[in-house]
């Protein structure tokens, strides 16, 4: 019923929110400071914007550029299965330019679209041919389809993996750490041709046993039965995916926007202010940052389940025991791939150590082929965007990629 509810509520209040985004539109005076109607058109569009969306949004990287040159940027889909695409942001180069290695961004599955990652991918489009794993809303997959869990997960990855083919570099940002490790080593203990060259770990629970955090806390703190019974439902109708189960994003979201409330809440506030005061590109800022971070994905509920109770409950990738199809997976079984960890010294999401613990489970990657990196003044965001990722993060990545390309 939960599911049903929250339909119920947004199906009433969307009359509301289209009415406002239109007095907005038709009571906006911008040659008028502080006029009584710039106020009211302000807080139309503040109020239209207080909703969640369910598809995923443009990435709206149109060109990037290279050197002195500007390249334009085609989306194309690599490869495309029932729970997330393989999508290739495709550069055509000049024939003087030297090839660009070849870079898999692997997106979390956690409430949010992959173009959470927009920017990371333009940045890294700047001196790599990107491609980026573009899950999609479990709500909108049919039932016919089957389940997807973590090991289809890490399935996914070596797929898309073997579609890019050899010599792939692999960044993993957040959630999928665990699993990206998993899918490399067992690509290596396969000896597969196209085993990653390098992968890098963002920011993500590798071992949450080291300094827990908040999230940890809370994932520990009941039975895996009870997120079941208490936090999956069933997409209700007319959606495509109708009765699949699923975490859906918008109690996902709830969850993030609850740990830093008075932010959000303060963020509204000066979005409202500088529409009032005409200060319209700091609005803009906050606006696209909420257009994206209130597009929820919901999660397939063996996903979601197994991803609480194996990584943040029985920790079972450092410990050991983590199992992919049948198999248990060996992280030692890696020797040809290079390895670098990126922590955030304010991460209060995946705190200091649980990532660069992956250093101590490859026990086949030579000292040499190993980089950690902390960087000091950032939260978890900004390990993945902002300027501290454009300026000092980046360039350590992409130094790292190009030396073992």
């Amino acid at each position: 019923m939960l599911y049903q509810a929250y339909q119920l509520q947004s199906d009433l209040t969307s009359p509301l929110r289209l009415m406002a985004q239109s007095l907005s539109a038709a009571f906006w005076l911008p040659d008028t400071e502080s006029s009584p109607l710039r106020k009211l058109a302000a807080a139309c569009d503040v109020f239209s914007r207080m909703r969640l969306t369910h598809s995923r949004p443009s990435y709206g990287i149109a060109s990037v550029t290279v050197g002195e040159r500007e390249f334009a940027i085609t989306e194309e889909v690599v490869m495309k299965q029932p729970f997330g695409s393989l999508l290739h942001f495709k550069k055509t180069l000049a024939a003087d330019e030297p090839e660009q290695p070849k870079v898999l961004l692997v997106a979390p599955l956690s409430g949010h679209f992959a173009t959470l990652l927009r920017e990371t991918t333009r940045t890294l489009l700047q001196d790599h041919d990107v491609y980026i794993t573009d899950w999609h809303n479990a709500r909108d997959v049919s039932l016919k389809h089957g389940a997807f869990a973590l090991d289809d997960y890490a399935e996914h990855m070596i797929r898309f993996i073997e579609a890019i083919g050899p010599g792939t570099h692999v960044i993993a940002v957040c959630q999928p750490c665990v699993a990206a490790l998993a899918a490399t080593a067992v690509m290596a203990e396969d000896d597969h041709p196209a085993q990653p060259r390098s992968l890098t770990l963002m920011a993500g629970p590798v071992d949450c046993r080291i300094n827990p955090t908040g999230v940890n806390t809370l994932a520990t703190s009941k039975p895996i039965d009870w997120f079941e019974k208490n936090l999956i439902t069933h997409v209700p109708w007319p959606h495509a995916g109708y009765m699949r189960r699923v975490y859906p994003g918008f109690i996902q979201l709830s969850a993030f926007l609850s740990m830093n409330l008075d932010r959000h809440k303060q963020q509204y506030k000066d979005m409202y202010k500088f529409l009032v005061e005409g200060e319209l590109d700091k609005a803009r800022t906050i606006q696209v940052f909420y257009d994206e971070y209130l597009a929820v994905n919901d999660l397939p509920a063996e996903f979601y389940l197994e991803t609480v109770e194996k990584v943040f409950q029985t920790y079972d990738l450092p410990r050991g025991v983590l199992t992919y199809k049948g198999r248990t997976v060996n992280c030692g079984a890696i020797r040809r791939t290079a390895l670098m960890t990126v922590e955030g010294e304010r991460d209060d999401i995946c705190s200091i150590g649980q990532t660069v613990a992956a250093h101590d489970l490859c026990t086949g990657i030579r000292p040499y082929m190993k980089t950690h990196h902390i960087q000091t003044g950032v939260g978890h965001y900004g390990v993945f965007s902002g300027r501290k990722w454009n300026q000092q993060i980046y360039p350590r990545v992409r130094d790292m990629i190009h030396s073992t390309s």
